[in-house]
């Protein structure tokens, strides 16, 4: 079968980076799937799997985190797929991933592709909706049916893939969503996604939140640098609110006051953790994904794909991985077909 994998680690605008190879199509066994993959997006995990270090494990290795495809053949334990379903999941980053022809996955990280989306739209969504709906529903301590009535939370990096989810799922759960952004184009596309309001995050945020009318938030997630904004979210945020964090910071954070004074409840997400750790509730990321298939299909949420930049193909990904480290992306990037 077609793969792109990684043989060593190396910058992105080196063409060894990614290469096209061809390995043996994998057999399904137990509660994998093998997956015909379609579309694929790229996140910044991709990125920092591949980028310099020492010498490659398991070389060549796969990267690829996103995908939606038809199922081809199941193994003997499988019981929520068959041959023939379209599927749409993130995988587990401890496995081989989606950028080959064929793929195994779990059956319990795999929910069903939303009908109203074609595969491209598909492979965009599974990661960063995992990643938003487990902090804000699971992590933090908000329900997704009323959770954040009356409540304002903060989405600093709001146009991002991750962002893009966060702010649907916050406004449907009844927030006030407050998101950041620092070009005209990541502002417009933070509204479009159903932002109450705009700020810029280069610039002081409690004087910015001020200005909306709100002494404080309730709540705030960062999915950007968490040490920059680790003292100004302290200072911003109420007594007894939550922080939700996905960035490790580069140094040590300072969990004493103003975060002790106030009883400040601080989130990690990490969407890898369950199927890393095999938890007993790995399903439960399956049945994230049919339900947010089940509100894409009723028009309440929307998709996130900005871009399809081509086929599946190392010279593509490379592209793909490029302009994700130039930090300048909005919503996903996804890639189609073989």
């Amino acid at each position: 079968m077609k793969a792109v994998a990684l043989t060593r680690y190396l910058p992105i605008d080196d063409p060894q980076s990614l290469v096209d190879i061809e390995l043996p199509r994998p057999e399904a066994a137990e509660h994998d799937l093998l997956v015909r993959v379609e579309a694929v997006s790229v996140n910044p995990v991709d990125t920092k799997v591949r980028a310099p270090k020492p010498q490659v494990e398991d070389a060549p290795k796969v990267l690829g985190y996103d995908a939606a495809g038809v199922v081809e053949a199941v193994g003997d334990q499988v019981t929520r797929f068959k041959a023939g379903d379209a599927v749409y999941y993130a995988g587990d980053i401890t496995r081989p991933g989606s950028n080959a022809e064929f793929q195994l996955v779990d059956e319990r990280l795999v929910g069903g592709k939303p009908g109203s989306l074609d595969f491209a739209d598909a492979a965009a969504l599974p990661l960063t909706t995992l990643t938003a709906w487990e902090l804000l529903f699971e992590r933090m301590p908000y329900a997704f049916d009323g959770g954040g009535d009356g409540k304002a939370l903060l989405v600093i990096a709001g146009a991002g893939g991750v962002g893009s989810i966060a702010i649907q799922l916050a406004r449907l759960a009844g927030f006030t969503v407050i998101a950041t952004a620092s070009r005209k184009e990541t502002s417009d596309w933070c509204r479009r996604m159903g932002a109450h309001h705009v700020i810029d995050h280069r610039q002081p945020l409690a004087e910015q939140v001020g200005k909306l009318g709100f002494d404080h938030v309730d709540a705030a997630i960062n999915l950007a640098d968490t040490g920059r904004y680790w003292e100004p979210l302290g200072e911003l945020l109420a007594p007894q609110g939550h922080v939700g964090l996905i960035v490790e910071p580069e140094s040590a954070l300072k969990i004493g006051d103003p975060y002790k004074a106030k009883c400040i409840g601080i989130h990690w997400e990490m969407m890898f953790a369950r199927a890393r750790f095999r938890t007993s509730d790995m399903v439960e990321q399956g049945r994230i994904l049919d339900r947010v298939g089940e509100l894409v299909d009723a028009g309440t949420l929307r998709g996130t794909r900005s871009e399809t930049l081509g086929r599946i193909d190392a010279a593509t990904l490379r592209e793909a991985h490029r302009r994700l480290e130039s930090g300048s992306t909005i919503g996903k990037l996804v890639l189609a077909g073989w």
